[in-house]
């Protein structure tokens, strides 16, 4: 195919406009002017049992009931229920008062001081309690278009189809409502069809409900949405790239984060080292990596006794006969997670191009301690890195925490847990990903190596998340209306290697300066401790 040019025609207008119409007859769409819906109101109420257990706080002088309480659990009532139903002074008293000596209270238990705790009776109640029902939904897709590099390719003008889905037995979606690019619309259905038309890089916006039989409506959605018409002038072949972005969409995956900045990729896909590709073998390397063919040596998985220091330097590192020695053993290490990087990335939406590329700056491959250092694994982590997995990725940190505690400590979050509980459950993450044991074949847990690819996807998820809050909180707007999704990248890669505070400094230094966002700039205002973040990002990737 020869060189890709942004063209529009009359006449491709004009068959655009005219299939636009035809759709528009052939659904029973009336555009309008809907009013915006109030969000769900949908309850009902169930009766359950209970049990009531009443306890009385009595005065031991003359068992007189000072304070009734009744609690819902067969253990004595704790201190905050004593606090509350008995006020502060009664519980202080009976928190400081002096223990009762046995001997007395089964002789003259009169004699003893303040008051005593008494289960009173149990009874089996009912109650009656509110019960949230799911409200009515509409999802997104595409019509005649297909995946390709994080956005889709329509060979046909392109149609967005609403469709709305009603949970509730006996209940149907009686119409889908909205807003395109400033024109109301209005489809008496559950299916609504769009004609889409070319937009510019920017993108239009779109808002949209559904009405429900059971009265109500669904609650207001939003998408954001590009359509960028192309034409090959060798071909002759034109086509539409297709971006949605919204919580909605329910076609294949977008470009990874996308929808958090709220940024398009670039125009037909994003570049090579923000791919996956189809095909597992695509990601394989063949790069001489000095120190994991150092380490294989090191570790007798390679016999360089035939080289002159066996091979390794003083800084543990091939040499070049070492490196001769390696090589075949390299070749395969190094591909020996491609499988897993791609399931990863499949899981988590992070490129696995991207996954294989850190992995290759931050340890070659090798999953344990970088010289002696804090950082371990692949991904060379640290217990500041756990940090942000878990901040900024709740769905895997409810996955890893009961790995660490049973009961309910996870149930409330990360921030939930005490300061102890949190290092702790960091301190198994930084753990986890530490392949290097001395008593395991070849001083290497391989199980635990793959294991922690995902844990390493997971936490570059994570840095995308804050990356966009840390953008949004130094400029007040969405990231994406400010820079291109592959800056916000390499942001990311900035605020995974050097921290959210090398990159805050930089994006200030970088608005006071009155210069435009983008990465050219921040890296050059990146401080002197945080420079060394511009090339970790640059062989990433360039």
């Amino acid at each position: 195919m020869g060189r890709k040019k942004r063209k529009t025609t009359i006449g491709g207008i004009f068959l655009f406009l005219l299939s636009g119409l035809l759709a528009l007859l052939n659904t029973e769409s009336v555009f309008a002017a809907p009013k915006p819906p109030s969000d769900p109101d949908r309850f009902t109420s169930i009766v359950v049992e209970y049990t009531s257990y009443e306890w009385w706080l009595l005065r031991w002088g003359d068992n007189e009931v000072v304070c009734e309480m009744n609690i819902e659990h067969e253990d004595k009532p704790t201190l905050d229920e004593v606090y509350i139903d008995c006020g502060e002074a009664l519980y202080t008293a009976w928190l400081e008062q002096e223990a009762c000596p046995p001997e007395v209270i089964s002789r003259k238990p009169a004699e003893c001081p303040g008051y005593y705790l008494h289960h009173s009776s149990s009874t089996l109640k009912e109650r009656e309690i509110a019960l949230a029902l799911p409200p009515s939904v509409v999802w997104i897709t595409l019509e005649g278009c297909f995946p390709k590099d994080g956005t889709n390719r329509c060979d046909l003008p392109p149609t967005l189809v609403l469709r709305g889905d009603e949970p509730l037995s006996g209940e149907k979606i009686l119409g889908i409502k909205g807003e395109l690019d400033g024109e109301s619309f209005s489809c008496d259905s559950a299916l609504c069809e769009l004609p889409l038309s070319e937009t510019d890089e920017e993108g239009i916006t779109l808002s949209f409900w559904a009405d429900s039989s059971y009265g109500d409506s669904s609650h207001l959605f939003d998408a954001h949405i590009r359509v960028i018409y192309m034409e090959d002038e060798e071909t002759d072949e034109h086509f539409w790239y297709v971006d949605v972005l919204s919580a909605q969409w329910r076609g294949e995956a977008n470009a990874s984060c996308s929808e958090s900045w709220d940024a398009f990729p670039p125009i037909g896909g994003v570049p090579e080292w923000l791919s996956t590709p189809e095909d597992v073998a695509d990601l394989e390397s063949d790069l001489p990596y000095n120190y994991l063919a150092g380490n294989l040596i090191s570790r007798n998985i390679v016999d360089a006794s035939h080289c002159a220091d066996f091979g390794i330097d003083v800084y543990g590192q091939a040499t070049p006969c070492g490196l001769d020695a390696a090589e075949p053993a390299m070749l395969e290490w190094q591909n020996r997670f491609d499988v897993l990087i791609m399931k990863a990335s499949e899981e988590t939406s992070i490129p696995a191009t991207l996954i294989k590329r850190l992995f290759a700056r931050e340890s070659q491959f090798w999953p344990g301690v970088f010289n002696a250092g804090d950082d371990v694994g692949l991904g060379q982590l640290t217990e500041n890195g756990a940090d942000i997995a878990f901040l900024w990725n709740p769905v895997f940190f409810e996955e890893f925490c009961p790995l660490v505690f049973e009961g309910d400590e996870c149930d409330s979050g990360y921030l939930a847990l005490d300061e102890a509980q949190q290092e702790r459950v960091r301190g198994a993450l930084v753990y986890s990903v530490n392949a290097m044991k001395d008593d395991a074949p070849l001083g290497v847990d391989l199980a635990q190596a793959n294991y922690s690819v995902n844990v390493f996807a997971n936490t570059l998820l994570g840095s995308c998340e804050q990356t966009g809050t840390v953008v949004f909180n130094n400029t007040a707007q969405s990231p994406g209306a400010l820079t291109s999704y592959e800056d916000l990248w390499k942001f990311t890669l900035v605020n995974y290697n050097a921290g959210a505070g090398c990159l805050s400094l930089a994006l200030g230094e970088t608005i006071g300066n009155n210069q435009e966002i983008n990465w050219e700039n921040l890296s050059s205002n990146l401080t002197v401790v945080c420079m060394g973040a511009k090339d970790y990002v640059e062989d990433i990737s360039e």
